[in-house]
């Protein structure tokens, strides 16, 4: 049984599990499965807003598919959760991305 199936089947019991939702949303980004992966992160999103890796992700993700203009809402979404958080290494990398973007 690969990992995404056994993280999928771990969300059947545990469908509001944060980690288990941001882990099958990273699965279904390294299998290229990229539109699948930003509803994940939606879904991570949307049960702890303040999932910092959750933005920086999705961020990287929806620049990947050339979407510039909403991976830079996402991101600067995703600045405020780390400020709101105290995670000056994730504001720092969110930061970084958001400001590589053309």
């Amino acid at each position: 049984m690969s990992r995404r199936d056994k993280i999928e089947q771990m969300l059947l019991k545990e469908p509001n599990d944060v980690f288990l939702n941001f882990s099958l949303a990273m699965e279904l980004v390294k299998a290229g499965e990229t539109e699948p992966a930003l509803q994940r992160f939606d879904r991570v999103l949307e049960l702890d807003g303040n999932y910092t890796g959750a933005y920086y992700h999705k961020g990287n993700a929806l620049i990947g598919l050339g979407r510039s203009d909403d991976a830079r809402q996402v991101l600067s979404a995703g600045v405020e959760a780390c400020r709101r958080a105290g995670d000056t290494h994730a504001l720092s990398e969110m930061t970084d991305l958001l400001n590589s973007i053309g």
